[in-house]
């Protein structure tokens, strides 16, 4: 596990996949629920949040993945098997995968190991069986492709940053 300096990170992570879990299965927008889980939950219910989040960190995770999701959605799907569409993924993996590609793309001040190995968690935190090593594989992908320096690699001429 992290430091404890990155527990309100940790927390934040949490509660935004489960904002963004929400806002896809009511059609919520990104505002009322970040203000919802900001005023109401946030530091108060341990199962929400997981401890004191970052409410600006929870906000702009938030905020950005609707703000860019056809560009995130698009992303994931690059790193998709072929077989696969990202509608098939169960929307708490979906609301994951989301949140860490919006890290991995627009958050560049985060490693790119520590937005992987934050989401692999969270993924154990809600699945027992294959998807944390499914989340694990396509966040990789992923920061291999957006974040190829890194990694001490050339990044790809085709891919877009936020």
């Amino acid at each position: 596990m992290s430091s404890p300096s990155f527990e309100p990170r940790r927390a934040a992570r949490l509660a935004a996949v489960q904002a963004l879990y929400q806002m896809e299965l009511n059609g919520d927008d990104a505002e009322s629920v970040t203000a919802e889980f900001i005023d109401h939950r946030l530091g108060r219910e341990p199962e929400i949040s997981g401890g004191d989040a970052d409410a600006e960190f929870f906000g702009a995770v938030v905020r950005g993945v609707p703000q860019h999701q056809v560009e995130i959605d698009q992303a994931i799907a690059k790193v998709l098997s072929k077989d696969w569409k990202l509608e098939r993924v169960d929307s708490i993996l979906r609301a994951i995968l989301r949140a860490g590609t919006f890290e991995l793309i627009g958050r560049p001040d985060v490693p790119a190991r520590a937005v992987i190995d934050e989401y692999v968690e969270l993924a154990h935190a809600f699945f027992s069986g294959d998807e944390p090593k499914f989340v694990n594989a396509a966040l990789d992908k992923l920061a291999h492709r957006k974040r190829a320096r890194e990694f001490g690699e050339t990044p790809p001429d085709d891919e877009l940053q936020f």
